[in-house]
Order: structure tokens, then sequence, then C-alpha cells
């Protein structure tokens, strides 16, 4: 099982064009190009550990948009399951998708209010679709 983490961000300054010392800002304004960071599940899926359960998560600011990022993430890279949440929610609510089902997994006032993680919850059910894999593959 590969459990991914979630990016922190998709671009990147390289460090060979980072400046050594303070911008000043006398020069005027700054302009700033940023590189995509390397996509690396496609490598992860096809080359590297194509008989591997892989989980990828797809966290979007726009609510209206995560699902469909996240089936376009399975379409695309061939993977078993992305966990898709929304920024304003995503320590509450998630949704853990397959190519063939979506389960919502929320946690309830009471469970917040004991400060359970929804993280147990998401580790639980992704153990049992590991096992059911095994036992499939």
């Amino acid at each position: 099982m590969f459990y991914l983490a979630a990016a922190v961000s998709d671009f990147y300054v390289p460090v060979s064009e980072m400046p050594e010392h303070k911008i000043q800002s006398s020069r005027g304004p700054l302009q700033i190009t940023m590189k995509m960071v390397p996509k690396m599940l496609s490598p992860l899926v096809k080359d590297w550990a194509p008989k591997a359960f892989i989980i990828s998560f797809k966290l979007e600011t726009d609510p209206s948009i995560v699902i469909d990022r996240a089936r376009n993430a399975l379409e695309v890279y061939r993977h078993q399951v992305v966990v898709a949440n929304s920024l304003e929610s995503r320590r509450s609510s998630v949704v853990i998708l397959t190519k063939d089902s979506e389960t919502k997994i929320m946690l309830s006032e009471e469970e917040v209010e004991k400060g359970i993680d929804i993280e147990e919850k998401i580790v639980g059910d992704l153990q049992s679709r590991h096992t059911a894999f095994i036992h499939d593959n």
C-alpha cells in the first residue's frame, strides 16, 4: 500500500533561482516565476509499483469541483483510491472514491468534541479496502 501525502503546492521556486540575499523593495515590483512540481503518481502506478494499492489525495478550495477532479485523477493515473476533500471541511469530512464507488466519511459533532481525528476513520476504511484488494489480486 502506498498512502501518498497530499501536495502542499503544485508549484515551487527552484533553489538555483532563489536570491542569496534579501530582495530589495527599492528595485520595484517583484515578479516570481514558479516551476511545476513533478508529477510522481504516474510513474509510481505504471513503473515502480504496478501491483500496489495506491491512495492519493485531492484537496480543492472550491468544493464544487473536488469530486470531478478526484474522478479525473482516477481515470488519468489508474490507481485504486482518491481521498477527496475541500479546504474548508478537510478536518471533518472527506469522500473516498474508487472507480466504482463514492463513500462519504464525516465526523459527528460528538466526535469533534472528543477530539477524534478524521484520519482514524480514513485509515480504517482504507485498511478494509486494502485487505479486499489483496484477496482479489
